[in-house]
C-alpha cells in the first residue's frame, strides 16, 4: 500500500458523493438514499481493510501521506494513522453509514440533509487522520458548518437556538485552538506546522509559555468532550437534533476532544500536562457525579442519555489523569466503548419516538411485552453502559479507576468514581424499569417491533459491545503499543 493514498480516499470519497447528491434532482428521494449509502459504505470498507492490515506492535504511523500544501510557511497536507486514531476512524466510517441507514425514512429536505451528513464525515474523518495543525484545524471546523445546518434545519422545536448554541460554544473554542497553534509555530520558530514535528519543539518552551498554549488547546477539546462548565450545549444539542445527529454527537463528535487531549495537548506540552493533571481528576469526577445525578432527575430519555454521556466521559479525564498507561487505556477504551453504547440507546430513543412520539418516560410503559425486541435491545445496552462485565462498558471504568489507583495519591477520586457508578446505575435501573415493565401503555399497543433495516444498525453495534466486553484484546492489540508510547513521553 506504499504510495496508495488510502486515507486521502476514506476521507474524500463522501464529499465526492455530497457532490453528486447536490446534482440529483431534490424528487427523487430513493436514488439520494441509496448513493448517500454507497458513497459511505466504500469509505467504511475502505476503514475496515486499513483497520485489519494495520501493523500491531508499533506506535510509529502507518499510511502516511504528505504533500506540501503552503510551502511559504511550512504548511503541508499531512495524514497518517496510529493506535490512537485508526480505530476512531474506522468507528468513524462505519457509525456515518449506519446513519445513513438509520436516516432512511426522512423524507423533509432529504437531499440536503444527505448532502450535509456526508460533508460532515468528512470533518470527523479528517480530524482523526490529519497530522498538520492548520489540517487538523481545517477538518476541525469543517465539522461545525453541517452539524450547526442538521440541527437548527432538521431538528426539534427549540432548534434555532440548540444550533446556535452549539455554533457558539464550538466556534469559540476552535478560535483559541488556532491561537495556540500559531503560538507554537511563530514562538518556536518552526519551518513547519507538522504535529509530530512541533512535537520535538514544544517541549523545550517554558512551563508559563506551555500553559499558555495548553490553556488554548484545552477549551477546545473541553467544549467537544464536553468538559464542565463547557457542557450546557450539549443537552440542548441532543435534544432538539434529529436521531441521527445525537448519535454522531455521541459516537464520534464527544471523542474528538479527548482525541485532541491524548493527540495533542499531552505529549506536545509536557510541562503543562504536569501542572494541569490535578485539575482533570477533579473535573473528571465533577463530570461523573454531576452528569449522573441530572441524569436521575430527566423524565425525558434524550436528556437522560446526553448526561449521562457527561458522566461517562468524567471516567475517561479520571483515567487521563491517572497519567499512567493502564489510566490512558481506560481513556480511550471509555471513548470506544461509550462511542458503540451511546449510539445505540439514541438509536433505541429514535425507534421508541418513531412510534410513540413520546420520549417521556412517564409516557412509556410495557416496552418489553409489547416489543419485545426493542425492549430486549434497551435493556441490553443500559447493562452496557452501566458497566455491566461481559460488555464493553466494563473495561474502559475499570480501568481508569485502576489506573487512577496504580498512580497514587487519588484515592478520594476513586471513591467518588464509585459512588458515580452507582448513581449510574440507579438512573438506568429507574429508566428500565418505568420503560420497560409493567402495563402496556396504550400509545405502545400495536405497534410493530423492530424492523429488518433497524437491524441492520442494531446487529453490528450489539456485535461490538460484545466483543469489546468478552475479548478486550480485539481493541487493545492495535492501542497498547501507542498508548505505552504516549505514557512514556509523560513519565507514567
Amino acid at each position: 500500500m506504499n504510495g496508495f493514498p488510502l486515507l486521502t480516499l476514506i476521507i474524500f470519497i463522501p464529499l465526492l458523493g455530497a457532490l453528486v447528491i447536490m446534482a440529483v434532482p431534490k424528487t427523487r428521494l430513493s436514488a439520494v438514499k441509496w448513493l448517500a449509502l454507497v458513497f459511505t459504505a466504500i469509505p467504511t470498507a475502505l476503514a475496515l481493510y486499513a483497520y485489519g492490515i494495520f501493523e500491531r506492535g508499533t506506535p510509529d504511523m502507518q499510511f502516511v501521506e504528505k504533500i506540501s500544501w503552503v510551502p511559504e510557511w511550512g504548511i503541508n497536507y499531512s495524514l497518517g494513522v496510529d493506535g490512537l486514531s485508526m480505530p476512531l476512524l474506522a468507528l468513524t466510517a462505519l457509525m456515518t453509514m449506519l446513519c445513513v441507514i438509520g436516516a432512511w425514512k426522512y423524507t423533509h429536505r432529504v437531499k440536503e440533509f444527505f448532502a450535509l451528513l456526508l460533508f460532515l464525515d468528512v470533518g470527523m474523518l479528517g480530524v482523526f487522520a490529519a497530522l498538520d495543525y492548520i489540517l487538523f484545524y481545517v477538518f476541525w471546523d469543517v465539522v461545525i458548518v453541517p452539524m450547526y445546518f442538521l440541527i437548527g434545519i432538521w431538528g426539534g422545536p427549540r432548534r434555532e437556538y440548540a444550533a446556535i448554541k452549539f455554533f457558539i460554544y464550538t466556534f469559540l473554542g476552535s478560535i483559541f485552538m488556532l491561537l495556540a497553534i500559531l503560538a507554537m509555530y511563530f514562538y518556536g520558530g518552526a519551518t513547519t506546522f507538522g504535529i509530530l514535528e512541533l512535537r520535538e519543539i514544544a517541549p523545550t518552551f517554558s512551563a508559563g509559555v506551555q500553559i499558555a498554549m495548553f490553556v488554548g488547546f484545552y477549551l477546545a477539546f473541553a467544549v467537544k468532550v464536553p468538559v464542565f462548565p463547557f457542557h450546557t450545549w450539549l443537552p440542548d444539542a441532543h435534544v432538539e437534533a434529529p436521531t441521527i445527529m445525537s448519535v454522531l454527537l455521541a459516537a464520534i463528535l464527544l471523542k474528538m476532544g479527548l482525541y485532541g487531549f491524548m493527540r495533542i495537548s499531552i505529549p506536545t506540552l509536557p510541562d503543562a500536562w504536569d501542572v494541569f493533571i490535578p485539575m482533570f481528576a477533579v473535573l473528571g469526577v465533577v463530570n461523573i457525579i454531576y452528569g449522573s445525578y441530572l441524569a436521575l432527575a430527566q423524565t425525558d430519555l434524550k436528556k437522560l442519555i446526553a448526561y449521562s454521556s457527561i458522566g461517562h466521559m468524567g471516567f475517561a479525564m479520571l483515567g487521563l489523569a491517572a497519567n499512567n498507561a493502564l489510566g490512558f487505556t481506560g481513556a480511550y477504551y471509555v471513548m470506544m466503548a461509550h462511542g458503540v453504547i451511546s449510539a445505540m440507546l439514541f438509536f433505541l430513543v429514535g425507534s421508541v419516538y418513531d412510534r410513540s412520539k413520546t420520549r417521556q418516560i412517564p409516557e412509556i410503559g410495557g416496552l418489553s411485552d409489547g416489543m419485545p425486541k426493542l425492549g430486549g435491545l434497551l435493556v441490553f445496552t443500559s447493562l452496557a453502559s452501566m458497566g455491566l462485565p461481559g460488555l464493553a462498558g466494563f473495561w474502559g471504568e475499570y480501568f481508569s479507576i485502576f489506573g487512577a489507583v496504580q498512580a497514587g495519591g487519588m484515592y478520594v477520586y476513586v471513591v467518588l468514581a464509585l459512588f458515580g457508578l452507582i448513581i449510574t446505575t440507579a438512573y438506568f435501573v429507574y429508566m428500565m424499569q418505568r420503560v420497560n415493565w409493567g402495563e402496556v401503555r396504550h400509545n405502545l399497543k400495536g405497534l410493530p417491533d423492530v424492523s429488518r433495516r433497524e437491524l441492520t444498525y442494531y446487529v453490528p453495534l450489539v456485535a461490538l459491545t460484545i466483543v469489546w466486553g468478552v475479548y478486550p484484546a480485539g481493541l487493545l492489540d492495535w492501542t497498547n503499543s501507542t498508548i505505552a508510547a504516549l505514557a512514556a513521553l509523560t513519565g507514567g
